[in-house]
């Protein structure tokens, strides 16, 4: 019975570090595949791009300064090459598409572009075009713009949190492993005596007799 523990022991040593040694390598390929595609795209920040700049730009725009998520991250001329980066370039993109369309999310503007810029989700006041059919409002093109490079920024900075995560879980199996195998090979299921022992009072090592009465 000893000996079959033994074998299980170590076959499930041999299973943790296969395990272990397959997330590593996953994690890090995956961390290395997000990197090498975001170098690709030659993403550069622009001169805005830190906290300072950007709220006086902001400012400057009329926004409410109070009520923008100012990054707290700066990739001011900084090529975009890792997910942190990535998410950090999104967070500026957003402040940069509200100061296009004055402070207002898709869904606050209007759907139709009128003559006076302001736009309108009435039909009949907005312009037409040649076929007859309402203009739609060029401003809200700015957030679909954004919202899809946004996401697709965002979406590399969680695979490269996934992807460290994969290789921490990685590093976690080997270690398990190698514990294992260092106990099975190492004999600690051959000794006889459980490495903790729980005595009754009065019959360890050393306990004084009890009396046997008068």
């Amino acid at each position: 019975m000893r000996k079959a523990m033994e074998v299980g022991g170590v076959v499930a040593a041999v299973v943790l570090i296969a395990f272990g040694i397959a997330a590593i390598v996953m994690g890090a390929d995956g961390h290395s595949t997000v990197n090498s595609s975001l170098a690709e795209q030659k993403i550069v920040g622009t001169p805005d791009m830190t906290p300072s700049a950007i709220k006086a730009e902001a400012a400057k725009s009329g926004l409410d300064v109070s009520t923008l998520n100012i990054p707290s991250c700066s990739v001011a001329n900084v090529k975009i090459e890792n997910g942190s980066q990535a998410r950090c370039f999104a967070q500026y993109m957003q402040i940069h598409a509200l100061e296009a369309t004055g402070g207002l999310y898709y869904s606050q503007m209007p759907r139709y572009a009128t003559a006076d810029g302001a736009g309108t989700n009435d039909e009949a006041k907005a312009l037409k075009s040649p076929k007859g059919t309402p203009v739609d409002n060029p401003a809200r093109e700015v957030w679909v713009q954004e919202t899809a490079l946004s996401t697709a920024l965002n979406s590399s900075y969680m695979a490269s949190r996934v992807s460290v995560f994969g290789i921490v879980v990685g590093v976690a199996l080997l270690l398990s492993g190698l514990g294992f195998a260092i106990l099975a090979i190492g004999g600690a299921l051959r000794n006889e005596q459980s490495a903790l022992r729980f005595h009754r009072p009065g019959t360890g090592e050393g306990a004084t007799p009890a009396p046997t009465g008068a």
